[in-house]
């Protein structure tokens, strides 16, 4: 045991060690990270402190470049346009050297000013009083080749236009840059002025621009042609920016060349408030280092108890949903989105009305909705109401609610839960509708008795009225005439009617004891003669007129004739009785109308057999909706003398028959009931 010990000992050390040295250099690890990432941001504030500064320099020497070639363009078509003014009308050419001289004295730029023909020919020079005669007569004819230039573009724009620089040596060594400026004239000819380009620089361009960088004019590869300004500094760096003078005929670039010291003071200050700011950003982490911990430690706690609550809240099947004291939606966990079938975007979304009110019940649950956030308090035993699905679909539900306190005691809103009691509600209507169920085959059990016993006693009653009337005959004597004829056919009659009320008890006592019956083939014709006298005498009464209707060559129709009969019989009276109104008066028509049923676009069994319809429509008010839905349910009738029993026993005896019995409205008003038999053969 104890070798056991002292081997898994240091083992163990040997880990917690590790692990403490593991630790130690990740924390080394970190700082040393963290001095990087500060060294290097120190570093770039520095660097691009730098850069800002060179690009403003470049920025503030291309602005001043910008304006000294704006500046020169300016002051080269100011030019022009005083030497086209020589021409001006009224100066002839003796008075034309005076106003050239003038304006040589004004423009310094100019070393020569001619006025030839259109051959180009030289007819009057004035050359510039500020300097030595540079250009002599035995230069300037009529092939130079640089005038050439300028006048064939001058010509070819009808403006002015300029040639090409060229070098003009001058005595004793050295030369300057020379450029020739070309005017055209309305007389014919041309004005030609030569500029002295380091000259042009000195007069057209500031004098604040040479003072701290060096001016100079560049052909376009670069080569330079005069320069002006001071030169370059030891220690300091070069900032260059050029630009393209384009003019007719020629193109200058225009370099400017800057010297400055760098760096600044400007970065220098912002390294030193950057390394402040660093020393504090450090301390501030080894502060927020330990608060972190903590923080993080109380987020995880409260993360653990947000989930522990979410899961719950997930995992109930009672809807939950708050609401603030305005009335909006804030929060509405699974099960009330699937109650509902909303989401929770839909839900919480800012409308006056909750998508799951129906239309109809909305104004009343508005204000319920301000009574509860005006204050008022809710039933501790909840209340139901009436939602509606996404679908339109309505189901009733249990709300319970409560106020939403805060940790300050405060109120902001409402929590409430809710409970689909569809299910309950469902499970209470089947099983009242079984009771009902259960009650209407008591009844009919105790109908069925009676029936048995009304029939077993009503036999003999019968059977003795059929003697009496067959004896009354007998005494009457076949060849009765007169009023002994009348009571003889009144005798017969009442022997019929016996004979057939016999009939009638014994097809319903054979129909309660779920008897066969012996079916036969009947005549559709017989089976309306049967039942017309007793429909006559109640019609007479209301005042129905009878209408019959009967397709010609009807086949046989294959039934029991007695049950049938009664089946015509109380479809007759039900038809009758619903015509019997103050608002039918003048408009009582019984309507018995016999076709074959495939005439009138009834289904045909598949076994091929050929069916008969019978209908009987009536002019009445019809049958409403919550009336049709119960129509044939045992025991449900409008009549307060009625037993709902008739049409229940009319589909089933058609149903016994195989055919159906259904009903629909009957145009312009009523209702028509049609069932069908099948026919003999």
């Amino acid at each position: 045991m104890s070798d056991a010990l002292l081997t898994v000992a240091p083992q163990r050390w040997a880990l917690l060690a590790y692990a403490r040295l593991r630790s130690l250099w990740q924390r080394w690890f970190l700082w040393l990270l963290l001095a990087v990432l500060v060294s290097v941001l120190l570093v770039t504030v520095v660097w691009l402190a730098g850069r800002h500064e060179v690009e403003q320099v470049q920025a503030a020497l291309d602005r001043d470049t910008s304006d000294a070639v704006s500046d020169l363009r300016s002051g080269f078509q100011r030019n022009a346009q005083s030497l086209r003014a020589t021409q001006a009308p009224g100066v002839d050419r003796a008075q034309w050297s005076e106003v050239a001289a003038a304006l040589l004295r004004e423009h310094r730029e100019w070393l020569r000013l001619e006025w030839r023909d259109a051959a180009l020919r030289p007819q009057q020079a004035v050359n510039t009083p500020y300097r030595m005669r540079i250009l002599d007569e035995e230069s300037r004819g009529a092939e130079q080749s640089d005038v050439t230039l300028a006048c064939a573009a001058a010509r070819k724009l009808g403006a002015p236009a300029y040639s090409p620089s060229h070098y003009v040596p001058i005595a004793g060594g050295g030369g300057i840059e020379v450029m020739e400026l070309c005017v055209p004239i309305d007389a014919g000819g041309y004005l030609v002025a030569s500029y002295s380009l380091r000259d042009a620089l000195i007069e057209l361009v500031g004098p604040t621009l040479t003072r701290g960088q060096e001016v100079a004019f560049t052909e376009a590869d670069g080569t330079r042609l005069v320069a002006l300004g001071t030169s370059r500094r030891t220690g300091t760096r070069v900032f260059t920016s050029q630009q393209l003078i384009d003019l007719p005929g020629t193109a200058l670039m225009l370099r400017v060349d800057g010297w400055r010291a760098a760096p600044d003071l400007f970065p220098n200050m912002l390294t030193a408030l950057v390394t402040a700011i660093s020393i504090a950003l450090v301390s501030v982490l080894v502060l927020l280092a330990r608060d972190t911990r903590r923080r993080l430690r109380a987020e995880r706690d409260l993360a653990d108890a947000l989930a522990f609550r979410k899961a719950m809240e997930d995992s109930v099947i009672t809807g939950l949903r708050a609401r603030d004291l305005q009335g909006r939606i804030t929060y509405v966990n699974p099960a009330f989105c699937e109650m509902v079938g909303f989401s929770p975007e839909e839900l919480m979304a800012d409308n006056a009305d909750a998508p799951y009110w129906p239309t109809e019940l909305a104004h009343e649950y508005q204000q319920r909705q301000a009574r509860r956030l005006a204050g008022g308090m809710p039933p501790r035993e909840g209340f139901e109401s009436v939602f509606m699905r996404k679908d339109g679909t309505r189901f009733p539900v249990l709300i319970f609610e409560a106020p939403l306190i805060n940790a300050h005691k405060v109120q902001t809103g409402w929590m409430s839960a809710f409970i689909d009691v569809s299910e309950q509600r469902r499970i209470e209507e089947l099983s009242r509708a079984s009771q009902e169920r259960l009650q209407a085959s008591a009844r009919l059990a105790t109908v069925g008795e009676m029936a048995s016993l009304l029939s077993h006693e009503l036999t003999q009653p019968l059977a003795a009225i059929a003697s009496y009337a067959s004896g009354s005959l007998n005494l009457l004597g076949p060849h009765a005439k007169g009023d002994q004829g009348e009571v003889a056919m009144a005798v017969r009659r009442i022997a019929e009617q016996a004979d057939r009320a016999g009939q009638v008890i014994r097809s319903v006592h054979d129909f309660v004891r779920r008897r066969d019956r012996t079916r036969e083939a009947v005549a559709p014709q017989a089976l309306i003669d049967a039942v017309l006298p007793l429909v006559r005498l109640q019609a007479r009464k209301l005042g129905v007129i009878i209408e019959v209707v009967l397709e010609d060559r009807l086949p046989a129709a294959m039934c029991d004739r007695t049950l049938v009969e009664q089946v015509l019989l109380n479809l007759a009276r039900n038809a009758m009785q619903a015509m019997d109104g103050p608002d039918n008066v003048g408009s009582r028509v019984l309507r018995l109308r016999v076709a074959r049923a495939n005439a009138v676009g009834a289904a045909v069994q598949e076994d091929g057999r050929r069916w008969l319809e019978f209908s009987v429509a009536d002019l009445g008010s019809g049958i409403s909706e919550e009336v049709a839905e119960r129509l044939f349910t045992p025991f449900f009738t409008t009549r307060a003398d009625g037993m709902g029993l008739g049409l229940s026993l009319c589909r089933t005896v058609v149903e016994q028959h195989g055919g159906a019995l259904v009903f629909e409205p009957n145009k312009p008003r009523g209702t028509v009931f049609r069932f069908t038999l099948p026919a003999a053969g």
